[in-house]
């Protein structure tokens, strides 16, 4: 996954639970430790371990960023997940540039042998973890948003998913395979019901 998509994956981080419901990987501290040591390695030390203070800086962050998302897809509709439930775009926006400004980060570029270089960012000085964290995720949206892909940007619409993903090609419609299948067998069975006879 590209450095900028990862804001992508912070927002998905809210996903259909498979049972009908919504589950968020980010529900205590040690979500948030295996999905940063998972997603944003980068961004924490060796051993991170999320606390309190953690969970709600990289939590609203995700908000402010699925807030932006939303109005992102328009005039498509947001994710389910996020209708009437986020906060209007100026405050997103207010949100998502003070915690990018928690810590000033500097590009940085790493080139591994072997490999393509990468574009990342580095803390510009000393850094509590969790402002690290929360900085470089904000940092992260603030460059997806401003880049091109936020354009292929696209909120699932298959039944009870709430996840945004972004287009890889024209006629990609879901973020996954299982999505597709679940909406073309609801579709099938909406039009296949029996009317009621009462």
């Amino acid at each position: 996954m590209a450095a900028d998509h990862l804001a992508v994956a912070l927002a998905v981080t809210i996903r259909h639970d498979g049972h009908g419901g919504v589950t968020d990987d980010l529900a205590d501290p040690a979500g948030l430790t295996r999905w940063a040591r998972a997603h944003a390695a980068a961004l924490v030390p060796a051993g991170y371990e999320a606390d309190a203070g953690a969970l709600a800086a990289v939590v609203a962050v995700r908000t402010a960023v699925r807030a932006l998302f939303a109005r992102a897809v328009l005039p498509g509709p947001p994710s389910s997940a996020d209708a009437g439930r986020l906060p209007d775009a100026d405050a997103a926006l207010a949100a998502l540039n003070a915690a990018a400004g928690r810590v000033p980060l500097v590009p940085r570029l790493d080139w591994p042998s072997g490999e393509p270089p990468r574009a990342g960012f580095a803390p510009a000085g000393a850094a509590r973890p969790a402002d690290r964290l929360a900085a470089g995720l904000a940092h992260a949206a603030v460059t997806f948003l401003a880049g091109p892909d936020r354009a292929r940007l696209r909120a699932c619409p298959a039944p009870r998913c709430v996840r945004y993903f972004v287009q890889d090609h024209p006629r990609q419609e879901w973020c996954k395979p299982a999505c597709g299948n679940r909406a073309r067998v609801a579709r099938h069975h909406a039009r296949h019901r029996v009317p009621d006879p009462g």
